[in-house]
Order: C-alpha cells, then structure tokens, then sequence
C-alpha cells in the first residue's frame, strides 16, 4: 500500500487518505483524511486547563472542565465522516475547492458522551432550535473568521455526540483534541472540532461557514439560498483496484466501499462493462449504523482487454445512487456513479 496522504493544500492542512487504506472498515487515525479552515493548534491543551462553556438559550449555563466530561456517561459510536467535497476533482465541469477524489473520507470508532447529555441538564429554553458549536483553533487570514456550524436541535439531541477518543485512543491533536463534535451521518462541515464553547440559540447561526460557503448553489444564484450540506449522500467507491491499473487475467478480487450517511446502505452492484450490465456484490465485516459497508466482488473469468468497473448503491429506503451527479459551484456531494468510475487494463 502507498501509505502517503495526498496533501492538497499546507496551511492550512488538507489531505486526503490514500486509497488503499480504505480497504479496512476502520481507518487509521494517522491516515484519516484532513480537513481544515484554520491553523492546527501547535500543541496539545492542558487538559487541567481546558473548558467547555455552554450557553444560550439554557436555564442554566455551565462550564465544564474534561473530568466532568469524562465522568458523564460514555458512549461509543462507529462512524462514517466524509468531506462535503469529496469527489469534486472527479466531476466532468469543474467547480471551486480542494480537488479531492475518493480519499477525503474514513471509517472510525468514536467515543465520548452523547451531546443530549450535557444539554438536558442545563434545561433548554422553549425557545431552543439550533446548537452552534464554537472551536478554540486559530482562523487565518487577515479577515480572521472563526469556523463556526450550528445543527438542528433535534439532530443535537438525537443522534451527536462529543468524541474524545478515535479508535480507541485520544483523539488526535489534528483531529480535535481534546473534544469534537460528530453528528452522525452528516459531513465533516458539521462536525467542529477542538471544541470550547456550544450556544444554544433559538435560529441557525449567522456567518461565513453558514451561509457562503457549505450551501448547494448553481452560478448566478445566491450561496444562502442553497440548502446547507448536511447528511452525506448514498455512495458507493472502488478501492481495488486503483484506476489506471493493470492486471493478469484470471480471477480479479474488486473491494470498495459503501456508505449512505444516516440510511443503511442494503446494496451494491458492480458492472465490469460499463454500466451495461450488472452483479451483485457481497458485504463484508460489520455492519453499523452511521458506519460505511465494505464489499467485494470475487471476478473469476476476467480476460484481456480494457474495462470501465462501476459501482451502485442501493439503501434501505429503496433508493438508488444517480448514475450521473448533480453538479454544482463548490463541487459538494458528489456521489454520481459513473464519475466514480474505476479504468483500468487486463492482460
């Protein structure tokens, strides 16, 4: 395995997990994808020092230090986090941002304590909608714009949790030490990290990462008229093999991936010609909720020549991944199939 990240952009750091290493239901934590909007902080926080304050509209407003958070139920999650524009180099018309492929995506095992757990308490306000949640890392620029998200109340409340262990370990400096925030399902965009502050307010929060850019917009239009990048979309990726490969005739082992954000994804077929015709792929590992399904199809009579290998997801709604994708300025969810689609040469 090539065991390099692909870095797109230095300051701040964004790279992408190779390939190969998507192979595994889980993704090691020093090859899982980097997505930034700010600097990295240098070095780790003490954790003697660290707070987390939470406010807005509340009975009470608190202010917790690690060890309260650490003494609250814990509660352990897989989850599938993916870039909200992962795919865009691969889309035919080209559109703004980090030309990620496949790689700006990873599988872990999260744990922490789930966000409800820490609002309740304090007593929401009647007015209470949205949960905005607030980093200490540095933005750059000279307009020093702070990354600032807010999610629906119900999807706090439900299904999100603050994370400060991944795969097992303390969660990564570059990943969000001490604690981050994951709503499962949804896109990177939404899931902040090296948190310090959460408000609760009663309207989603204002701001540049809000409402100019994470939005699904067409040229001409307003980027705040979109609709803001929220769950990640049904999706089905090759990881083996890579494109551009060449292979000895014989039997041809395809693994790939398939992830549908908070639906559970029930099919992948795989067609070796095209999008003619197709075959069924089997599932492989563990299967969880928010987690990707690996899959593999065992190919025994593959012979010479060249091959256009594309796969097709199918969730437990009944629906289907769209064979081509739904382009738009930022490039964001990109899950069409034949833009996912792998070329490579038999001998």
């Amino acid at each position: 395995m090539k065991d390099e990240m692909r870095i797109m952009a230095e300051r701040p750091l964004n790279a992408e997990t190779p390939a190969a290493a998507l192979r595994s239901w889980i993704t090691p934590n020093r090859l899982f994808f980097d997505r930034n909007q700010g600097a990295i902080p240098r070095r780790r926080i003490s954790l003697a020092r660290w707070r987390l304050s939470v406010e807005g509209e509340l009975e009470t407003p608190l202010v917790l230090s690690f060890e309260d958070i650490r003494r609250m139920p814990k509660a352990i999650a897989a989850d599938t986090l993916e870039c909200s524009g992962n795919g865009r180099s691969l889309l035919a018309e080209k559109s703004a941002g980090n030309p990620w492929t496949v790689g700006g995506v990873g599988n872990a095992v999260w744990g922490g304590v789930w966000l409800r757990d820490v609002l309740n308490p304090a007593g929401l306000k009647p007015a209470a909608a949205h949960v905005a949640f607030e980093g200490f890392d540095r933005p750059l620029g000279a307009a020093g714009v702070k990354f600032i998200r807010s999610i629906p109340l119900e999807k706090a409340l439900s299904t999100t949790l603050l994370a400060y262990e991944m795969n097992g370990e303390p969660l990564p400096l570059k990943h969000g030490y001490p604690l981050r925030a994951l709503a499962l399902g949804w896109t990177g965009a939404n899931c902040v990290k090296w948190l310090s502050r959460l408000t609760v307010m009663d309207r989603p929060f204002a701001g540049f990462f809000m409402d100019n850019v994470y939005r699904v917009f067409q040229k001409g239009q307003d980027p705040a008229a979109g609709e803001r990048v929220a769950g990640m979309k049904l999706k089905a990726i090759i990881t083996q093999p890579l494109p551009g490969e060449t292979l000895t005739a014989g039997t041809i082992v395809v693994l790939g991936a398939a992830y549908a954000g908070p639906e559970r994804v029930t099919g992948v077929d795989l067609s070796f010609d095209g999008g003619t015709t197709w075959k069924a792929a089997q599932f492989i590992g563990p299967d969880e909720p928010f987690a990707w399904r690996q899959w593999q199809v065992v190919w025994t009579d593959a012979g010479p020549g060249e091959y256009t290998l594309m796969a097709c997801a199918t969730d437990a709604r009944g629906r289907r991944q769209p064979l081509q994708a739904e382009w738009n300025v930022l490039g964001y969810g990109n899950n069409g199939v034949r833009e996912h689609a792998v070329s490579i040469r038999i001998t």
